[in-house]
């Protein structure tokens, strides 16, 4: 069998921006060839500067196959998300390869459990929307920490048979944590036959944690560091029902009951100082040059 790899474009341009909250931006990028392979669940790499700049996986929120467009949403977390962000319409990223990772399994499963938080609320949308187009009724909870860190509520909304709106300081909707809401619906006679749960490490794992003593199969779609994309780095490596696997490749979606999420976010901690350095000093440098260009 001939090994059929994503294709990569060069020069994808920004369409469209759009600042869904404080540090939460959204852009629909020319890119034609991932628009018309694209499925739910899959994500793209992009390097934002050719030369030095770190590859970072963002997952395709929305495609148009007519229009040759894919929409990212991202939040502003470290440097190369900072660099994305100050990127303006007709900009262009220079490296964009895609459609990465296995496509989410749809198929009519009866009543489905969409669990979304913050970011993760972004590509559990196309999830949440083929899962309605094959016959499930849907059920939806997002929350946040605070409203405006909530998005897409609207678009959620009218997929959703029922739908559920958190917020962690109750600023907005129902003061909870989704997993409160999510242990609710469990029991529920009958209890769901499915539940899909993505946004930070934290949440996916009590939401699992939540759904484990009702035997609900639990998918949850995992965001580790990767560079890239295709299984030959390692970055991604997770350990699930005590083996290795490569979110890359074997992913981003797991049964969230089989996935050691101590050891998970143990790694992407060890990540963290050198992320906050590499955003001082890129904040310095844009700080510096805009004193020595005045």
């Amino acid at each position: 069998m001939v090994q059929k790899f994503p294709p990569e474009n060069t020069m994808s341009k920004i369409l469209v921006k759009q600042q869904l909250s404080k540090d939460v931006f959204l852009m629909k990028l020319e890119a034609p060839l991932i628009a018309e392979e694209r499925l739910p669940g899959q994500f793209v790499i992009i390097q934002v500067d050719e030369e030095f700049g770190e590859r970072i996986p963002l997952t395709i929120a929305d495609a148009d196959k007519t229009e040759g467009t894919i929409t990212i949403i991202f939040q502003v977390v470290g440097k190369t998300t900072l660099q994305l962000s100050m990127l303006n319409i007709n900009d262009t990223i220079p490296v964009l390869v895609g459609p990465l990772g296995k496509p989410t399994h749809t198929q009519k499963f009866g009543t489905v459990v969409c669990v979304g938080g913050g970011i993760g609320i972004a590509p559990l949308h196309p999830i949440a929307q083929a899962l309605k187009q094959a016959g499930n009724h849907v059920i939806t909870i997002i929350g946040a920490r605070t409203k405006e860190l909530l998005i897409l509520e609207k678009e959620m909304g009218k997929i959703a048979d029922e739908f559920i709106v958190c917020t962690d300081d109750g600023s907005y909707a129902r003061k909870a944590l989704v997993t409160e809401p999510l242990k609710e619906v469990c029991q529920r006679n009958p209890k769901p036959d499915m539940v899909i749960a993505i946004g930070p490490p934290l949440m996916m794992k009590f939401c699992s944690e939540t759904t484990r003593p009702f035997e609900i199969f639990t998918q949850v779609s995992l965001n580790t560091i990767m560079v890239d994309g295709t299984g030959m780095c390692g970055g991604c490596r997770v350990n699930v029902n005590k083996e290795i696997k490569f979110v890359c490749v074997d992913g981003p979606e797991f049964n969230g009951h089989l996935v050691d999420f101590d050891n998970m976010i143990a790694r992407l901690n060890s990540y963290k100082e050198f992320e906050r350095e590499a955003h001082k000093c890129y904040l310095e440098k844009l700080i510096h040059d805009k004193e020595v260009s005045v």
